[in-house]
């Protein structure tokens, strides 16, 4: 439902009073503008497990984790674990005082409405929002192309010489969408207990790999310097800065954590269970990554050997290698694979609500329609159709040019992390003052030194994704997400002249209306 004046008032700007107590949800929300459309199924907990879902910790650093073989090795692998750690709970804690302040499924680019000054809010708050729909978007589409890509490379252990085609990987996509498309369309009130099963297979997934790989070691046992010191940067061809490449998969990892804040307005007591789920994502989830990165960079194969794993798949090579034979890495490639379907489906889920939610505010191309929540599933279908098909019709590209269409796993990192820091950057520089009336919020220097770390950090981070892993720079391995992430935001700014900035859309945030 878009903010039209002739069904309800527009919502207000919160004043400094905030929102306070455990007020109804529905009244909770009627504050912020909205109206209560979906059903409260989930708890802290589930909340949690969602954001864990969505972390993925075997596949979020584990498929990606050739940029780390590249970026040196296993002292890129556990110190740049520790590192990112650190830089994304200033994020995360960041983006839950913002989270318990404006409790709603619009997230990042509602933040920016309330926190900017009222002459560049309207712009601003569109600006946020059609960057944060991006970054879902392509996100979601790294996860689920990823997934394939990962099922082609595991099919080589027992064929090396097969390699996917670009339509054959193209259909193992297909089926990937349409699988999650379908569980999270009718099975949405079984969504909280397909996360903690996640959970839990997670964590028995961890300890398999851990005992196996450490049992195991076909490819040898490291002394505990070389596990965790051993730094090789004559790969990249970066030099000196090879070490920060090595921090591109556990950047990955964590950089979706944002995402559980369309989930608002489906979890009691929003204000602290949401902030509470996403500052606890990067402290459970980093703990339980070391006992995945750990038996990795004890037993890790020969850096330049990995380089050279069919597919560009790390993962399935190390597994296969350190295992000895394709059963052993086939059955803790199994255990990923699942883990990264139970990833699919929490990714999707957030990123429908999040498509929901600002077709809600008539910000998208017809919105009416991508707003409507079928009243029978109590899923908003049609949003989810749409998060499909966008990632059905940009996985195309691959067909034409597979660097392009790599370029869309820095593009969701960026613009996720770009949402992120406008509205954090915004509360800091006007003096945390809306904050400091969140029920979950850091004390207020505590709060400041994380603000302006999260800022610093996303700013390099940005910069970081758009960089190609190695050197020389080809043709083919070019990072084109600076070009592709332009590309998307002139197409919002076509949107924003023809449409809502011309006063046709009903959105009263992007009609700059008066509160």
């Amino acid at each position: 439902m878009a903010f039209d004046a002739t069904e309800k008032a527009p919502p207000h700007h919160i004043d400094d009073h905030g929102i306070k107590g455990e007020s109804d949800e529905g009244e909770t929300l009627a504050v912020l503008g909205y109206k209560q459309e979906l059903k409260r199924n989930r708890s802290l907990f589930t909340l949690l497990f969602q954001t864990l879902a969505i972390a993925a910790i075997p596949f979020g650093e584990g498929g990606p984790i050739i940029s780390a073989i590249y970026g040196g090795g296993q002292l890129s692998i556990f110190v740049g674990w520790i590192i990112i750690l650190i830089l994304d709970e200033c994020v995360a804690v960041s983006l839950s005082e913002l989270a318990s302040r404006y409790p709603t499924s619009a997230g990042p680019y509602y933040w920016s409405f309330q926190l900017a000054k009222a002459q560049h809010r309207t712009v601003l708050s569109f600006i946020t929002g059609w960057i944060w729909l991006i970054g879902n978007w392509t996100i979601t589409l790294s996860v689920n192309f990823g997934l394939a890509s990962l099922i082609s490379a595991t099919a080589a252990m027992y064929h090396p010489d097969f390699a996917a085609t670009s339509w054959q990987l193209l259909l193992i996509f297909y089926a990937i969408l349409l699988i999650s498309f379908i569980i999270c369309t009718f099975g949405n009130r079984f969504l909280p207990m397909v996360d903690t099963i996640c959970a839990a297979w997670t964590a028995l997934s961890i300890l398999i790999i851990l005992i196996a790989l450490s049992v195991s070691a076909k490819a040898g046992r490291h002394s505990a310097s070389y596990t965790l010191g051993n730094y090789d940067k004559s790969l990249s061809g970066w030099g000196g800065f090879t070490f920060f490449i090595g921090l591109l998969p556990a950047a990955y990892t964590f950089s979706a954590i944002g995402m559980i804040s369309s989930m608002a307005e489906e979890v009691a007591d929003p204000t602290i269970k949401v902030p509470r789920a996403i500052s606890l994502c990067v402290p459970v989830g980093g703990f339980a990554g070391l006992f995945f990165i750990l038996p990795i960079c004890a037993t890790l194969p020969p850096l330049a050997d990995i380089i050279g794993a069919p597919g560009g798949q790390a993962l399935p090579y190390i597994f296969h290698t350190v295992m000895g034979t394709p059963g052993g890495g086939l059955g803790l490639m199994f255990l990923v694979l699942v883990l990264t379907m139970f990833c699919s489906i929490s990714i999707t889920t957030a990123a429908s609500r999040t498509t929901w939610a600002f077709a809600r505010d008539d910000a998208i191309p017809l919105a009416r329609l991508w707003s409507k929540v079928s009243p029978n599933l109590g899923v908003p279908v049609f949003a989810l159709a749409l998060v499909t098909v966008v990632q059905m019709l940009l996985g195309l590209i691959n067909l034409g040019s597979t660097s392009a269409f790599t370029a869309f796993v820095s593009v969701g990192v960026m613009a996720l992390q770009i949402s992120y820091a406008i509205p954090i950057g915004l509360s800091l520089f006007s003096g945390r003052a809306q904050v400091s009336h969140a029920r979950w919020k850091l004390p207020p220097i505590l709060g400041m030194v994380a603000n302006a770390v999260a800022i610093c950090w996303i700013a390099f981070e940005t910069v970081l994704f758009s960089m190609p892993t190695a050197l020389p720079v080809t043709s083919v391995t070019m990072n084109y997400a600076s070009v592709v992430l332009c590309g998307f935001l002139a197409i919002a700014a076509f949107w924003y002249v023809v449409y809502a900035r011309r006063g046709q859309s009903s959105y009263h945030l992007y009609l700059g209306l008066s509160h």
